[in-house]
């Protein structure tokens, strides 16, 4: 194997790029600020996708496809939306290349595009310009619709997953006869989300709504899910919109009512990315490697044969074909490194590194004792067992380390949150402690600009059902009559 990875201690940035490349995840592509999605990486991604799939289908939900570019006119039409995205739009201008003569390939300035085309930032203005001709009458309501699709947002800094340039990402974009049934949508997708988060990725959330400050641009509401990552930083892991009517009316979508009346519809947006990647590897991961939660793992199981002479070797080939049946019926994956070009400390030091949740060795010794060894990757314990009823036990052992991993996190999650009654305490915690900060905040945009201005934090949310308590803003000093909490994120 290669050299071992920077501690998070020393640095926990270069620890996760190291982590990254490292597990063969992704890498950096010729195409500055883009990323190559390796196939580890995006086994990872497509469990995400299939398991997010199913709950949207199972929410009602359809999937469709709308174009890559969209037309500059669309921007002007929403303003708060094109305000938002400006600064990160790629523009196509030109749809021809030619040759100059001397071997150099130029843009052929004849070829210049009528209207300029914007590759997606995001699809709301064009999938509102096409549904104005799907929807008539109340009867064509809801519209639930999702894409899975690319979105290229320019980005000048970036990071593999959590921020680059083109990203992977599904988009939910619905339409809904009054506003009620719109709220309503949002708060089940946020719901959708949290539950992704906590029972698949077994990272702990926040469901809160962001300030007006933080809201998506052309939202009149922005729910979120806040997760804590092992450095302390929070990570926005999801998000789902109210856009209340402007889209609607900004491309005149219109439908006849149950009285007979034209009124606009009302719509949701909402959506996540291959960032839900950054936030699995950084909420887990520790020093010798990916820590990955079961149900998100390519490989759940991994069995390594130990052997001295051929005989061996087809003694514990049979062996492990009849745990693999049983394995692979019960949904699980499994796989046998076989490989006779590697010794097993270097496999068990890959699949380490890689996050396999069990790794089973079988040798000599445990032919004659009818045993097996298995390693644990979450706790790195390991335990000698029989191999009678395995399959089983391996089954029970898959379901104890996803909730062992998801209650690590939430324990340092909860040890994360500090109340905080100063301005002093506020920026004292978050530079010796990290995490969540709950505190009271005046409630005006200012105070929350001069707070990130001053200290790099931001109101990551404010919580749903969040408890109503009098107090004082720790920068002005004004009345609040809730906490929120801050934190520095990604």
């Amino acid at each position: 194997m290669s050299k071992g990875l920077t501690s998070r201690a020393d640095d926990y940035s270069q620890w996760y790029n190291e982590l990254v490349t490292k597990a063969d995840l992704a890498e950096h592509s010729a195409v500055r600020g883009c990323m190559v999605i390796k196939p580890y990486g995006y086994s990872i991604w497509e469990k995400m996708q299939a398991a997010l799939d199913k709950m949207f289908k199972d929410t009602g939900h359809s999937n469709a496809y709308f174009p890559l570019f969209i037309p500059k006119s669309f921007f002007s039409k929403e303003a708060s939306h094109v305000e938002g995205f400006a600064k990160e739009c790629a523009v196509v201008t030109h749809y021809r290349l030619k040759n100059d003569g001397n071997n150099n390939i130029v843009v052929d300035e004849d070829a210049k595009l009528e209207e300029e085309l914007i590759v997606r930032p995001t699809s709301e203005t064009i999938i509102w310009n096409t549904y104005r001709g799907w929807i008539e009458s109340y009867r064509d309501l809801p519209l639930l619709i999702n894409q899975w699709a690319n979105v290229v947002r320019w980005e000048m800094r970036t990071r593999l997953f959590l921020r680059t340039a083109e990203f992977l990402w599904q988009e939910g974009h619905t339409a809904h006869a009054t506003s009620q049934e719109a709220v309503e949508e949002a708060e089940r997708m946020l719901e959708v989300y949290a539950d992704f988060a906590q029972n698949w990725m077994a990272v702990p959330v926040v469901k809160g709504i962001k300030t007006p400050n933080e809201r998506f641009a052309g939202a009149l509401e922005t729910y979120c899910i806040e997760a804590m990552m092992q450095d302390g930083k929070a990570l926005q892991a999801g998000t789902s919109h109210f856009l209340g009517q402007n889209f609607a009316k900004a491309f005149d979508v219109k439908f006849t009512n149950k009285e007979g009346k034209l009124d606009h519809v009302w719509a949701t947006s909402w959506g996540v990315s291959t960032r839900l990647m950054g936030a699995l590897i950084m909420a887990h991961s520790d020093d010798a490697g990916l820590v990955l939660p079961p149900k998100l793992a390519p490989i759940q199981v991994v069995i390594v044969p130990i052997y001295k002479n051929a005989e061996e070797f087809k003694q514990i080939g049979d062996i492990a074909d009849a745990l693999i049946a049983e394995l692979k019926a019960k949904g699980i994956s499994v796989k046998y490194d076989d490989r006779d070009t590697q010794r097993p400390g270097f496999k068990f030091a890959e699949y380490e590194l890689k996050g396999v949740p069990v790794r089973l060795a079988i040798g000599g010794r445990d032919l004659q004792n009818g045993t097996a060894e298995v390693a644990r990757r979450d706790t790195k314990e390991k335990m000698s067992v029989s191999r009678e009823g395995l399959a089983d036990r391996l089954e029970n052992l898959l379901d104890e380390i996803q909730q062992n991993i998801y209650n690590k996190a939430l324990q340092y999650r909860d040890e994360h949150i500090t109340a905080v009654d100063s301005y002093e305490d506020f920026k004292r915690v978050l530079d010796e402690k990290a995490g969540f900060v709950s505190a009271h905040w005046d409630g005006t945009a200012e105070t929350e600009q001069r707070i990130k201005e001053e200290t790099k934090a931001t109101i990551r949310c404010i919580p749903l059902n969040n408890p109503k308590e009098d107090g004082a803003c720790i920068v002005t000093g004004k009345p609040s009559a809730q906490r929120v909490l801050f934190a520095r994120a990604y």
